[in-house]
C-alpha cells in the first residue's frame, strides 16, 4: 500500500546557506574524480563504442553477432549492478580493481554500448557514395573512414553524444556506493556528520548543475562549428 505523511512543514529547515557555504570547500574535493571519472569513461566509451559500432554493422557474422550481445547485455543490465560487478565481484576470482579504475570501467564499457548505436547510425546516414568516392581515388576501408566518413558522421554524432555524457556526468553520482570519493560521497560524509542531508543534497544539484551547463554550452560550440561544413 502506498502511503504519504506530512509532517509540519518547516521552510526554514530547507537550506542551511552557512552550513553550505562552509562545506563547500571539502564538497567539491570530490570534483577531481568526478572529472577523471567522467573524462575518462566517456574516452573509453568513444573509443570502444567506435569499433562497436562497426562490428555491429559488419557483414560478417563473427564481428556482428558478438557486437550486438555486447551491446544488448550493457544496455539490458543496470549500471549499478556492473559497478558491483566489477569492484566487489571480481575479487572473488582473485581479480581486485581500485574503486576509480571500477568506476572508470563501469561507465566507459556501459557507454560505449550507447555511443555504438550512436555511431552506428551516424555513420548510416551518410550516403554509400561516400564510400565509392573513397574508392575511386584508392583509398583503402579505414582511410575512407577516417578521412571522409567520420568527419561527415560527427556532425550528425555531436548533440547525442553530447547527452551520453551527460548522462555520465550525473551517474558518477552512482560511484559513491564503491566509495569513490566524488562530489556526492563527499556530501554524503558531511550529512552523516551534521544530520542535514537535505541542505547537502541541494548542495551537490547546485555544483552537478552549472557542470552540465558548461557541457551544453561546450556541445552548442561544436555543432555551430561543424554546421560552417554543411
Amino acid at each position: 500500500m502506498l502511503e504519504l505523511q506530512i509532517d509540519e512543514v518547516q521552510l526554514g529547515n530547507l537550506f542551511d546557506w552557512q552550513l553550505a557555504w562552509k562545506s563547500l570547500p571539502f564538497v567539491l574535493e570530490g570534483l577531481p574524480a568526478t572529472l577523471t571519472v567522467s573524462l575518462i569513461g566517456m574516452g573509453l566509451g568513444l573509443v570502444l563504442g567506435l569499433f562497436l559500432a562497426l562490428a555491429r554493422g559488419s557483414k560478417q557474422i563473427i564481428w556482428r553477432w558478438p557486437a550486438r550481445m555486447y551491446i544488448s547485455f550493457m544496455r539490458g543490465t543496470p549500471l549499478l549492478v556492473f559497478l558491483f560487478i566489477l569492484y566487489a565481484g571480481l575479487p572473488m576470482v582473485g581479480i581486485k580493481l581500485s574503486a576509480i579504475l571500477s568506476a572508470i570501467l563501469a561507465f566507459g564499457l556501459n557507454s560505449a554500448a550507447y555511443i555504438a548505436e550512436i555511431n552506428r547510425s551516424s555513420l548510416n546516414s551518410i550516403d554509400s557514395g561516400q564510400w565509392e568516392a573513397g574508392k575511386s581515388l584508392n583509398m583503402g576501408y579505414w582511410v575512407t573512414l577516417f578521412k571522409i566518413i567520420l568527419p561527415q558522421a560527427v556532425r550528425t554524432a555531436i548533440p547525442p553524444l553530447s547527452n551520453v555524457f551527460l548522462s555520465i556526468v550525473k551517474a558518477t553520482s552512482l560511484a559513491a556506493v564503491i566509495t569513490v570519493p566524488e562530489l556526492f560521497q563527499k556530501a554524503q560524509i558531511v550529512a552523516g556528520r551534521t544530520y542535514d542531508s537535505l541542505t547537502m543534497y541541494i548542495l551537490v544539484a547546485l555544483i552537478y548543475w552549472p557542470i552540465c551547463i558548461l557541457i551544453s554550452h561546450l556541445q552548442d560550440r561544436l555543432e555551430a562549428r561543424y554546421s560552417k561544413f554543411i
